[in-house]
């Protein structure tokens, strides 16, 4: 053989060495998916659940991997697009390969991703709280359902003599189907059609002159009155400073928000809305040992001891360990394994106690309401006995209330008619 000959194969054989080498070192990963906007109206919410799935890997990886590998997170911007939410989900299943996906903020968001979950069969860990009417086997709902957070809160507001309620929400399914049973809700305790009213701006809206002003018109009419805020992303902002402007102060029209937390409060002055409650199943003012140790490990990983902790950063923290454990559990991060593992799963939560993956692909969860303090964080005022589980359809909606969901054989349905005993098309 030529010197030239045996050269060129001896670099064959180092190049297919260098190759085997790069996918063993492929295959001793683990690869998370992280599919949160990082530009657009949302990144002021989900930048940082972005962060937050960072350092959970960071400390899983601490802690040896996972089945003896380590993790790896695949970071993608879907930039507050939807459709391009769609497209992202795909890149990071198929060409990625990541084993789970934890991400999304927004309903729509969701939505979007979730056909492609469905047709490829990998899993979805969604962190907040939404609107219900569904239920499917690749997502796992992390966040709260109605009965979690938008229900209680109304009834919170009852009790301190409300009459007259305000539906202000961002246009799109969330605040839409979140209000549609709020006002179902609210009728079904006698409460007045006209003592009902419901308003939507788009994403991102900034001029709210006129809508305040309509509030207080509205809660002028002798009742006391209360609004129930699924205003979504940058919006608060200026939604919050035209409260302070317009004098609507919290002992005048209390605003129970679902989607503002410690996180959008931080970049606002909070002192004019001192009292203004969030209904949330977790706050970063929380006082255990447990969160303790999560805020500590948050400011250790972000470098900022500024920085605060929210709910939908609890959600992560909950999915991620039952991710976790389903995996151990099954021995495998195959989906439709993980998917059977993980039912029945409990995690310590950072509200105080365990919260478990029920058959029904939603959690167990404790329900705090908070008023916002000068500071920006939220003094806890009420909260519950003991854990809600998730209902994931409706009681008070015709088309949802005979429909359950068990994602356990051999029923493995996300809607189950109690009444036909049948599993409905698909909703």
């Amino acid at each position: 053989m030529k010197l030239r000959q045996r050269h060129f194969v001896a670099l064959l054989v180092l190049l297919a060495g260098s190759i085997a080498s790069g996918s063993a070192l492929a295959a001793d990963t683990i690869k998370v998916g992280v599919l949160h906007s990082l530009s657009g109206t949302m990144a002021i919410s989900e930048t940082t659940l972005k962060d937050t799935m960072l350092m959970l890997v960071e400390e899983q990886n601490k802690k040896g991997g996972l089945l003896g590998k380590k993790l790896e997170a695949v970071v993608v911007d879907p930039a507050s697009n939807w459709p391009l939410f769609a497209e992202k989900a795909r890149e990071l299943i198929e060409k990625q390969k990541v084993t789970a996906v934890f991400g999304c903020w927004t309903s729509v968001s969701r939505k979007s991703v979730l056909p492609v979950f469905e047709e490829l069969n990998s899993l979805l860990f969604y962190p907040v709280q939404y609107e219900g009417e569904e239920s499917s086997k690749n997502v796992f709902y992390t966040g709260a359902a109605p009965n979690q957070q938008a229900i209680p809160a109304v009834d919170y507001l009852m009790g301190l003599g409300v009459k007259r309620w305000v539906l202000a929400g961002t246009d799109y399914v969330y605040p839409r189907t979140t209000n549609k049973i709020l006002e179902a809700y609210l009728k079904s305790k006698g409460v007045a059609a006209g003592d009902i009213m419901i308003n939507y701006t788009p994403f991102g809206h900034s001029d709210w002159q006129s809508i305040v002003s309509e509030i207080k018109k509205f809660g002028a009419a002798g009742k006391k009155t209360a609004v129930v805020s699924t205003i979504n992303g940058d919006a608060n902002v200026p939604f919050y400073k035209e409260l302070g402007n317009q004098g609507v102060t919290a002992d005048v029209i209390p605003v129970v928000a679902f989607s503002v937390g410690e996180e959008e409060l931080s970049g606002i002055d909070t002192k004019p809305l001192v009292g203004h409650l969030a209904a949330w199943n977790y706050f970063m003012s929380v006082d255990n040992e447990t969160n303790e140790t999560f805020i500590e490990t948050w400011h250790k990983f972000i470098k900022n001891e500024k920085r605060v902790t929210n709910d939908p950063m609890e959600a992560h923290y909950i999915g991620f360990n039952m991710w976790v454990k389903a995996v151990e559990k099954a021995g495998t991060t195959d989906a439709t394994a993980v998917q059977e593992a993980i039912i029945g799963i409990a995690v310590p939560n950072l509200s105080g106690g365990y919260s478990a993956m029920m058959p029904n692909h939603h959690i167990t969860k404790p329900v705090l309401i908070g008023e916002i303090q000068a500071d920006g964080q939220f003094q806890t005022v009420w909260q519950t006995k003991g854990l809600v589980v998730g209902d994931e359809w409706s009681d008070y909606l015709d088309g949802s209330k005979d429909l359950i969901s068990d994602w356990r054989a051999p029923l493995a349905c996300g809607n189950f008619n109690v009444k036909t005993g049948k599993c409905s098309a698909k909703k």
